[in-house]
């Protein structure tokens, strides 16, 4: 990592160095654009193109203090046409107030006031120059600024800030786009300061396969044990019940059980058994009244 030009309270820590690089954010394509070199910090045996993360790390905090610089932050527009990106994207909307476009971007949105989408950003952020060239193409119409996610054969036309990583890979995405929130919500005060860490776990920000979740759901529900426990507590329940009721009868019912049973038969009983002869002593009256 090269040595930094950001004042030493702005540095990345050791552990932030870590998850760029565990997330592979340093890895880039075969290919470089020519743009992208200053970039560079070598380029291994096997012809893959090694990013500075140093460098990666100065784009980051640049484009997090060009973001606070914004007053409202609803006039920042963040893109992602690639499902790498989309659910990065709406959670950085969430956490910092930006309006969020997550899959295709309608031609006309910055250009086109009757589009039902029409937006008029003060600055976009997109994953991929390459997939989001429309956005980027709008913008340079309409004046609006763009900050970028930029591997190393990215085209880097009409763009103001490129954040040099690794756009390809869904934990290098989610990463950079996780740090670059972070770094936003500190300078804006929300993080209380930079000892802080922030509660919100940078897997949020990753990609999930919806196939690989309902697959995992499925087996889950089909662990072992779970259908037989089912049946052996519900046994369990009614026999625990059934001795509830015939040790301890509710409060409701003190009556019947001072009785015994008894009451039943004794009190209530004899009522019943006397209306009952009443009902028939009047039909029979009501026959003879008749004759």
């Amino acid at each position: 990592m090269a040595p930094s030009n950001l004042p030493s309270v702005l540095n990345a820590t050791s552990q932030d160095v870590e998850m760029l690089l565990a997330a592979q954010s340093h890895l880039g394509s075969k290919n470089l654009q020519v743009h992208m070199e200053p970039y560079l910090w070598k380029t291994r045996a096997d012809g893959v193109n090694v990013i500075n993360i140093g460098k990666t790390w100065e784009k980051i905090v640049l484009a997090a203090r060009i973001i606070v610089a914004i007053d409202n932050p609803a006039d920042i527009c963040v893109i992602s046409a690639r499902p790498y990106g989309q659910r990065a994207v709406l959670k950085f909307a969430a956490h910092t107030g930006a309006s969020s476009i997550a899959g295709r971007f309608t031609p006309g949105s910055f250009t086109n006031y009757i589009t039902r989408s029409f937006k008029e950003p003060r600055l976009i952020i997109v994953t991929d120059p390459r997939t989001d060239a429309q956005a980027i193409k709008e913008a340079s119409y309409v004046n609006i600024p763009v900050i970028a996610l930029c591997d190393t054969d990215s085209p880097t036309e009409y763009v103001d800030v490129a954040i040099p990583t690794n756009n390809k890979g869904r934990h290098a995405i989610g990463t950079v786009w996780w740090l670059l929130a972070r770094e936003v919500l500190r300078l804006r005060g929300t993080i209380y300061n930079r000892e802080t860490p922030w509660d919100v776990m940078p897997d949020l920000y990753f990609y999930r396969d919806p196939e690989a979740e309902a697959e995992e759901k499925v087996e889950e529900e089909k662990a072992p044990g779970v259908d037989e426990e089912g049946p052996a507590a519900i046994e369990t329940g009614t026999a625990a019940a059934g001795g509830d009721w015939d040790a301890a009868p509710a409060a409701g019912f003190t009556g019947a059980a001072a009785t015994g049973g008894a009451g039943w038969d004794g009190a209530e009983g004899g009522e019943w058994a006397a209306a009952g002869q009443t009902t028939e002593w009047a039909a029979e009256a009501s026959k003879e009244t008749q004759w």
